[in-house]
């Protein structure tokens, strides 16, 4: 079996990245905090958050097609941080591709990607109610910090070295060059600092909406979506 090519994506991927999304919707029990059930619109928000300064979309290529996608973005500095931090919003994997360590391969090829940004500390944000997320994350060192979970990079790279990454391969080094060219001339001219997610600039903040949240998703029935 051929190894996982994880890269970011290019417009040829959208239509098949849109069928990822609607399964992952599928497969969810709060399908609409997944994503919209349109796909002429998924396919709209894709390419938006692709061409976005400082954002990270990857998708993992198997024999077959697209085979996952990871969400993310870099944040910071800010006026509110010296520090730079990736946040992965999203991870899906296609059901019959799981076990063979995709999940890891986009983990790692994000994590190339936030280690040349400067990053030192990643969020994840599980989907509310997804037990396999939430276990992937875990797996893979995150700890609880408010609605997300976090770790160092560090840490996060050596869960993902080589013997306990389930063998995926991370996206070559020409790929990634290209995405850090991108983000550097998607900047804003005027040098203006990008806004951090509230949950991470604040994590205070957002530890006084975890109650409430919390109390939310016990209603809901619980995913049983797995991705690594």
């Amino acid at each position: 079996m051929r190894p996982t090519q994880v890269r970011p994506i290019e417009p040829a991927d959208v239509p098949e990245l849109v069928e990822l999304c609607i399964a992952a919707r599928r497969e969810s029990t709060v399908g609409n905090q997944v994503c919209a059930a349109d796909p002429e619109v998924i396919g709209r928000q894709l390419r938006t958050l692709a061409g976005a300064p400082d954002s990270l979309v990857l998708v993992a290529r198997g024999e077959d097609g697209a085979v996952g996608l990871l969400l993310g973005r870099v944040v910071g500095p800010s006026p509110f941080t010296d520090h730079t931090s990736l946040a992965v919003e999203a991870v899906y994997v296609a059901a019959d591709q799981r076990r063979r360590g995709v999940g890891h391969a986009l983990m790692a090829g994000a994590a190339d990607l936030a280690d040349q940004a400067g990053a030192r500390d990643v969020y994840a944000t599980p989907i509310p109610g997804a037990r396999g997320m939430q276990r992937f994350f875990v797996q893979l060192g995150f700890s609880p910090a408010a609605a997300h979970r976090t770790t160092t990079l560090a840490a996060l790279r050596r869960r993902l070295s080589p013997g306990t990454s389930g063998g995926g391969r991370r996206f070559g080094r020409r790929g990634l060059d290209d995405l850090i060219a991108h983000r550097r001339q998607s900047r804003i001219p005027t040098g203006e600092l990008p806004v951090l997610d509230p949950a991470v600039q604040d994590p205070s903040a957002a530890k006084r909406r975890q109650v409430s949240l919390a109390v939310h998703s016990r209603r809901a029935a619980e995913s049983s979506t797995t991705i690594s």
